[in-house]
């Protein structure tokens, strides 16, 4: 017997007048797994999620969650499923526990027991009874997750649950969704970052404008993603230029903020920059640029439709299951 998708999105379709929010999407999330949609800001990514939770309705196509549609089961839709759409909201001038306290007589009601886990699981439990107002933004996020689990779901929907955090609170945040994960929540989250998505997801659609430019596995992404990128400063960046053509194998480009960014394999990158050594020509600096994945990212979201490599172009634009 095949097993009901958490989310299952069928030629998805939401219109503002002239605008097309989001276009046809196919998306499907199988139980037990982390899926992100990624895409950069105006993608669509919060719409295709507001329709999930029937904040707004689509124009065309047809959503399903665990089976159920808003059209057949009305709010019982979202039993299993919880989250929230952009920052979640508190009372500053209450706890942290009093905050879930209420959130919780709204929806059935929770025991004291069940709001120390929830807490626990997200590690304010040291701050549960200091006031949000007092709380960093990253413990805000976490204590939003933690009142997404008070009903105990069994898919967690998170809107760029990252999104402002700084370093340490990035860190903390794809630790907590790989925990929830490891316990067989299924996570659907959208985000702008690919490291990001990379490093806990399971399967990725990739947006732009409203319309679906990847849909797969991260691994499958990777194995498309180009070498990695290298950033070069020497003592003349034109000189150093001028000895790439020994390396036909490499792309040498000059950087708008100065230096060249150098792209092929490693062994084609080394070897330019032992020329570069020998032919007296100082080096200054070499670091990375973006992960090959992030590169990709940007070829995929900032090129036109035509514009996709031909090597994912040539891939199957389903979802994957």
């Amino acid at each position: 017997m095949t097993e009901v998708l958490a989310v299952d999105a069928v030629d998805v379709t939401k219109r503002y007048g002239d605008l097309t929010a989001v276009d046809a999407i196919t998306l499907q999330v199988a139980q037990g797994e982390v899926y992100g949609v990624l895409g950069p800001n105006g993608a669509g990514k919060t719409t295709f999620l507001r329709m999930l939770f029937g904040l707004i309705r689509p124009d065309a196509g047809t959503i399903k969650l665990f089976g159920q549609t808003w059209e057949h089961t009305g709010p019982r839709t979202l039993d299993g499923v919880s989250g929230f759409i952009e920052s979640p909201k508190f009372y500053p001038y209450l706890s942290g526990r009093k905050n879930l306290a209420g959130l919780a007589r709204l929806d059935g009601g929770a025991t004291p027991r069940r709001l120390d886990e929830v807490l626990e699981i997200v590690d304010l439990i040291d701050r549960a009874d200091h006031k949000v107002g007092g709380y960093s933004f990253g413990m805000r996020q976490r204590l939003g997750v933690a009142a997404s689990l008070l009903r105990d779901p069994q898919l967690l929907v998170l809107d760029e649950p990252a999104n402002g955090l700084d370093p340490a609170g990035m860190r903390d945040m794809r630790s907590l969704i790989k925990r929830l994960a490891a316990g067989g929540l299924t996570v659907l989250l959208s985000s702008h970052d690919m490291s990001e998505v990379e490093e806990i997801c399971d399967n990725v659609t990739i947006m732009r404008t409203g319309s679906v430019v990847y849909h797969g596995e991260i691994s499958a992404l990777r194995d498309q993603a180009p070498e990695q990128g290298h950033r070069i400063h020497t003592d003349d960046d034109q000189r150093a230029r001028e000895r790439a053509a020994r390396h036909p194998g490499l792309q040498v480009t000059l950087a708008p903020d100065g230096g060249l960014v150098v792209e092929g394999s490693q062994h084609d990158v080394d070897a330019y920059v032992t020329t570069l050594v020998t032919s007296g020509i100082a080096m200054r600096g070499l670091e990375l640029t973006e992960t090959p994945l992030e590169t990709l990212f940007f070829m995929l979201t900032e090129s036109a439709p035509g514009g996709v490599p031909n090597e994912l172009d040539r891939r199957p634009i389903g979802a994957v299951r």
